[in-house]
């Protein structure tokens, strides 16, 4: 009698039995799933997306590769409308690879603790695509001139990479914890100015050493991120709160872009910012409390 009120007792507590019942019924592949952040599975895809192409790459070409995988508008409007998605996982310099992955580990982590498992990953997904779409309209439409492809990029130039939805994950952190301070790493972001001017100025015999020390002082700079130390400085850290950081993060870059062509989509980092923008400001009128909370919390850090 005792086991039998203790089972039905149980069995009465309908939290602690569904719980229970759900752990026994999960699956390897849940539990698996279950061992990493969102955030961090997407560092990982990304990761085995780029070792996967330097593989396809010497087999099919890097053209092939990129026109069925890389985002161009004028291909983009002609019908490779897939493209908006897989651009998204695709980088082909390694700089560019470990800037974005190791900004979409630090950023992603901090938005999910907040906003959660679920809602980050549709929400990187859709803005990234908006980031996509944002850029492949103002480059298919107002890029053609000289002045357009600098500013809104080239229609005819393949653009990749997972910079727009990580502007738009900068977005929402901008409005939910604004007042939170954070580390901008400049240093890349000015040798990679430095090395487009540079181009322009010294032969190609010069460029190419002075291009050599920027590129290992690019990598140099973002992986010193880990140091915590003196080498930390190298990279030119600024610490602002995440209220400016989308300011001082695009801006600059879109003033230069009158002078010189960037390898950079700065429409895609603005409709990223925008689609984050809106996302954070649904959230909190849909969550006022939540977000009150989160903002008074996170501004003392």
């Amino acid at each position: 009698m005792k086991k039998w009120f203790e089972k039905k007792f149980e069995r009465d507590n309908v939290h602690s039995y569904t719980l229970k019942r759900l752990n026994k019924n999960q699956n390897f592949f849940y539990k698996f799933s279950r061992m990493f952040t969102i955030t961090n599975w997407l560092v990982l895809i990304n990761l085995f997306v780029y070792f996967l192409l330097l593989f396809l790459i010497q087999i099919y070409g890097d053209e092939k590769i990129l026109y069925y995988l890389a985002l161009q508008p004028s291909n983009f409007f002609a019908g490779n409308y897939w493209t908006i998605l897989t651009s998204m996982f695709i980088h082909i310099e390694i700089w560019h690879l470990f800037a974005n992955l190791i900004s979409l580990y630090f950023i992603g982590n901090f938005l999910e603790r907040i906003i959660g498992r679920k809602r980050i990953f549709m929400f990187y997904i859709l803005s990234g695509i908006f980031a996509g779409l944002f850029y492949s309209f103002f480059s298919y439409y107002f890029g053609n001139t000289v002045l357009g492809a600098r500013i809104f990029g080239d229609p005819k130039i393949y653009a990749v990479g997972a910079s727009g939805a990580i502007f738009s994950l900068l977005g929402v952190l901008s409005v939910l914890t604004p007042y939170t301070n954070v580390y901008l790493i400049a240093g890349p972001i000015i040798a990679i100015i430095l090395q487009v001017i540079i181009e322009k100025i010294f032969i190609s015999q010069i460029y190419s050493i002075i291009g050599m020390i920027i590129y290992f002082y690019i990598l140099l700079s973002i992986l010193s991120i880990f140091s915590y130390g003196p080498l930390f400085k190298i990279s030119l850290p600024i610490k602002v709160p995440f209220y400016a950081l989308p300011i001082i993060a695009i801006l600059p870059l879109v003033i230069i872009s009158f002078f010189v062509q960037l390898p950079i989509g700065n429409s895609a980092h603005i409709g990223g910012l925008f689609a984050g923008l809106i996302y954070a400001y649904y959230l909190k009128i849909r969550y006022k409390k939540k977000t009150e909370l989160i903002k008074r919390y996170f501004s003392r850090f």
